[in-house]
């Protein structure tokens, strides 16, 4: 429980704009006592046709640009002051296809990345970046060096404030990432941990035990609380688990894995005013 308690934070964050369900800002209630990460989702180096191929670093934009474009981002800050807008980078799909990790080199794949990304930044006016890759054509050590050059170079020239990976429990994936957080984990703000991955029906006891463990392979990170809204895998995001979590005197940070699904606004109100608090303020 001592992690847990340490990572204390008033920080609710939420994926948007990926299953283009025309779920727009403005349909997010936005609390005022905490800070509000909207994540766009996502931008991918993959071209943007009918059979997208990898581009080795160059980045397009793949989530709902009809709904969530740069007026609507500047839109949304200006109306909440505590609102900041990242993009996400990778995801699971593109075009029904695995998105996949792959470089020609470091150097070319980083110099492309940069290019790319300043530019979708700047147009959108966003404050941060995240790493989503869960497919790789690569190996681990090249991941975390063009991953972590990257995150080198938006921080270092300011071209973004914070920054936030979103690894997951399978032997494909987290050894990337732990490679990534090994040679670059103080470039590193959050570690969105996908939590809603394990296993449907996960109890409150086996939660706090995986929470214990991921906090473990990244010592000394911001491991987010996270929860799956579909019912899909996890522990279930209802108001019963929320209050044994709750009652466990557990104050951690909290990332809310939304993904743009229409219903999730008006589930997301209803736990908003549960108990006359949000319950990611334990």
């Amino acid at each position: 429980m001592s992690s847990i308690q340490a990572a204390n934070s008033k920080l609710f964050r939420e994926y948007i704009g990926a299953e283009n369900n025309g779920v727009t800002f403005e349909e997010v209630p936005v609390d005022s006592n905490v800070e509000f990460h909207f994540i766009l989702s996502f931008a991918i180096d993959y071209t943007q046709s009918n059979h997208p191929t990898p581009t080795n670093g160059n980045f397009n934009v793949f989530w709902d640009t009809e709904n969530l474009t740069p007026a609507h981002v500047s839109a949304i800050k200006a109306r909440h002051r505590n609102a900041k807008v990242a993009l996400s980078l990778g995801g699971d799909t593109v075009s029904n296809k695995y998105a996949n990790f792959s470089s020609t080199s470091i150097n070319s794949w980083v110099r492309n990345a940069i290019d790319s990304i300043v530019q979708i930044t700047k147009k959108y006016h966003l404050d941060g970046i995240d790493i989503d890759y869960e497919h790789f054509q690569t190996d681990p050590n090249t991941f975390a060096e063009c991953i972590g050059r990257l995150l080198f170079y938006l921080k270092q020239n300011n071209i973004v404030s914070f920054t936030s990976i979103a690894p997951y429990e399978d032997d494909a994936v987290q050894p990337y990432y732990l490679a990534l957080w090994r040679k670059y984990g103080h470039l590193i703000d959050y570690v969105n941990f996908q939590f809603y991955a394990y296993d449907k029906g996960t109890t409150i006891n086996q939660f706090l035990k995986h929470f214990e463990i991921q906090s473990s392979n990244y010592k000394g990170g911001k491991i987010l609380v996270s929860f799956g809204t579909d019912g899909s895998g996890g522990l279930s995001l209802n108001m019963g688990s929320l209050r044994l979590v709750l009652g466990f005197n557990v104050r951690a940070n909290f990332m809310a894995f939304l993904f743009g699904l229409p219903m999730t606004p008006k589930r997301l109100i209803f736990v908003m005013r549960s108990n006359h608090r949000p319950f990611w303020l334990a």
